[in-house]
């Protein structure tokens, strides 16, 4: 094997190690399925779930990504004027956390009536006055953002309801932070089949808005998409789109590779300063090919796949695609509804 191979090869291994899989059963309905956070879930190929910010293999490249998709469209930062110190208390809150899980490369530091960060995988050291927006490129949002691989939302609580009120949001899954701003949570969920009649989604408002601060919680989150594609906002559905249509044509081979189960860790923590809930996002995504490496995966996902309701499914955007996806994760299986 070259090196450029065995690099690949250990990528690939530590991505499938490190992978979320996020089903418990052979079928999926919507649930709050929230869970408390830090707490380790092994699995069949490895585990995650240990600390509240994951840096992986990936870390450059996504925070790259993240810089150009700013450039191109600086409203995926969105701050209304109220957040401000919400935003604040996010960027000391998360620096501490990174520091404390990567102290040999990552410190915050008070030094006189500055704070410096120091990110040694990054190479930088960034000065900055807390609660000074013009001493930090992007502001605390903006330069939060440059240090983690997460998406973030920041949910105000006012009038008996939690407000979508300030994000950077580079990752989107068919769905834009841009829109969505200034938004009741229960508006932002609107789309969501079946949630709404079984009380999922104001249940999960309530247990928010209960949130003490200082406590932190987790749920996942799934969908597919077409290839590797961090972005799929709907600002850009031109780009992504046309392949979501078309890949159910593609060889069985090609399908496999480019096809993947798409999945979100998402952390909700209440900050104790500002009183804000913090809404992390943090999206794994893993082919058809990588994840039937491990059997037990493979024939999860295709179960849940030929029995998801069809509501669901045109929800999600699986309905051109999932029969193909079902078929090969299952070959000796019955045929998978259409």
């Amino acid at each position: 094997m070259t090196t450029a191979a065995a690099r690949r090869s250990a990528a690939l291994s530590s991505r499938i190690a490190g992978f979320p899989f996020p089903f418990r059963a052979d079928t999926y309905r919507y649930s709050t399925n929230v869970e408390p956070a830090r707490v380790p879930v092994a699995t069949e190929a490895g585990g995650w779930g240990g600390g509240i910010l994951d840096i992986d293999g990936e870390y450059a490249a996504e925070l790259a990504e993240r810089e150009r998709i700013l450039a191109a469209d600086p409203t995926r930062l969105t701050v209304l004027p109220h957040m401000g110190p919400a935003c604040w208390d996010a960027l000391r809150t998360l620096l501490r956390e990174l520091a404390a899980q990567h102290p040999d490369v990552m410190e915050l530091r008070r030094d006189g009536d500055e704070l410096v960060w120091r990110n040694e995988l990054l190479g930088i050291e960034q000065r900055f006055r807390d609660g000074d927006d013009d001493t930090l490129p992007g502001g605390p949002l903006g330069f939060l953002g440059s240090q983690i691989q997460d998406d973030i939302v920041l949910l105000d609580q006012r009038e008996g309801s939690l407000w979508a009120d300030a994000g950077l949001v580079t990752f989107a899954a068919d769905w834009s932070l841009h829109f969505d701003v200034g938004m009741r949570f229960l508006e932002v969920h609107g789309p969501v089949p079946r949630v709404h009649e079984e009380g999922v989604i104001s249940r999960a408002e309530r247990f928010l808005m209960r949130l003490q601060p200082g406590q932190e919680y987790r749920r996942t989150n799934w969908t597919m998409s077409v290839d590797r594609r961090l972005d799929q906002s709907t600002e850009v559905y031109p780009l992504w789109g046309r392949d979501r249509r078309l890949i159910a044509e593609a060889p069985a081979d090609e399908l496999a590779e480019r096809l993947q189960l798409r999945v979100e860790v998402q952390h909700l923590i209440r900050l104790g300063a500002s009183g804000a809930v913090l809404f992390l996002i943090r999206t794994y995504l893993l082919s058809l090919a990588e994840l039937a490496q491990v059997p037990a995966w493979r024939t999860r996902f295709g179960r849940v796949l030929a029995e998801l309701p069809d509501d669901m499914a045109e929800y999600k955007g699986l309905t051109r695609f999932r029969r193909a996806a079902a078929d090969w994760l299952l070959p000796d299986s019955c045929p998978t509804p259409d």
